[in-house]
């Protein structure tokens, strides 16, 4: 195929896959708070939370943050934004992971804190998002009643989009989702003998 012949056959494909594009935007029309989940065992799923927590800052919506499992030490995007008091109501919930606890009773008393004050978030209809940082642990380890979880997420307000990170998503969580990511490890640092780093893990 000569370079002319091959510009002319992507031009065209292009040209058909706009058309496509455009069809599958026109039809959708609806407009709703969503439920989006980020799941799976590879690295990025609070990263990519907290990046919704960014954009929304750029369209100078307002966010509440809800942190679970991480409470024993201090995380980059706590920092970052504890600067926006007024944009982000951010609660650090959690005692540390699980194998550093390990304490079920402490853990469960952690969860149910921090779930009323989710509550109370979810309620809120001046919260335009709403990042629940590790609840999938949480809900995968029992430490919160899924259903009750989900019920509480269904009774929000209802342009308010609520986003749930961490591994081992519930089947139920997934299956009220309306949008689902799973993060694959392929490869970590950590395998391989480093630590976790600031602006990287931390």
């Amino acid at each position: 195929m000569s370079e002319t012949e091959h510009s002319h056959h992507h031009k065209q494909a292009m040209q058909e896959q706009k058309t496509l594009v455009d069809e599958k935007i026109k039809q959708a029309d609806q407009k709703k708070g969503l439920l989006l989940v980020i799941t799976g065992n590879g690295k990025g799923k609070s990263s990519s939370g907290f990046g919704m927590v960014a954009r929304a800052l750029g369209h100078k919506m307002k966010v509440g943050v809800v942190q679970f499992i991480k409470g024993a030490f201090s995380t980059g995007e706590e920092k970052f934004f504890r600067r926006f008091p007024d944009e982000v109501d951010y609660h650090v919930v959690g005692d540390g992971f699980t194998w550093e606890t390990q304490n079920l009773e402490q853990d469960i008393a952690s969860a149910e804190k921090g779930w009323a004050i989710c509550k109370v978030m979810l309620a809120n209809p001046e919260l335009d998002i709403v990042l629940l940082d590790e609840l999938n642990i949480v809900l995968a380890m029992q430490y919160l009643n899924t259903e009750t979880v989900l019920n509480d997420i269904a009774a929000r307000p209802p342009m308010q989009h609520v986003i749930i990170t961490g591994r081992d998503a519930p089947e139920a969580v997934i299956k009220a989702a309306d949008t689902v990511s799973r993060v694959d490890d392929v490869k970590h640092a950590f395998r391989a003998g480093f630590k976790a780093q600031k602006g990287i893990e931390l």
